[in-house]
């Protein structure tokens, strides 16, 4: 496994060591010991999410304020545009964001760490997307950025109207909402 690090150090691409030949591919998407040697991290993941979605759907910017999550993030059919957003007001970066394209083609994760919003949209027709977390789910933990607040400056590669859940329709600006500290 590669490690690429991003202008948010502790957001990290990961490219997995993918064996292919005329048959297909294979290669492991997640291996503890692997992860832990090519990162030094060294999370328990509690809970895996799938989601489906169709061209033009965003989903985000979620966090969970208490119980946050670490989220290790792919796409196992399509394409998106993936973000993470570092809401960790100690942080030097706090209130930047990172982003990137995400693809069953190229096979690579995101690791986004707690402490920071996620969310993604798809490019592609539709896009199934899988995440591993370190923390449950908690409903009443559920924070949500606003996808577009202009002091983030989130550069969505946007074809029209995004296709938005009422949740992240109504998310709040950065600098009115619950953050880390």
């Amino acid at each position: 496994m590669q490690v690429i690090r991003t202008e948010i150090p502790e957001v990290l691409v990961l490219e997995p060591r993918v064996f292919g030949d005329a048959r297909g591919y294979f290669f492991e998407s997640y291996n503890r010991r692997t992860f832990k040697e090519a990162t030094g991290l060294d999370p328990e993941f509690v809970q895996d999410n799938q989601s489906r979605s169709g061209r033009g759907v965003l989903r985000g910017l979620h966090y969970q304020i208490t119980q946050p999550q670490g989220k290790l993030v792919r796409v196992l059919a399509g394409e998106v545009y993936d973000v993470a957003v570092d809401l960790r007001r100690s942080s030097k970066t706090f209130g930047t964001w990172v982003g990137m394209t995400l693809s069953a083609q190229s096979q690579q994760q995101l690791w986004i760490p707690p402490g920071f919003g996620h969310g993604f949209y798809v490019v592609s027709d539709y896009a199934e997307f899988f995440y591993k977390t370190t923390d449950f789910y908690a409903a009443s933990a559920e924070r949500t950025i606003l996808w577009n607040d202009p002091a983030l400056g989130i550069a969505w590669p946007l074809a029209g109207e995004p296709v938005l859940a009422e949740k992240d329709s109504k998310g709040a600006l950065l600098r009115d909402a619950e953050v880390f500290a």
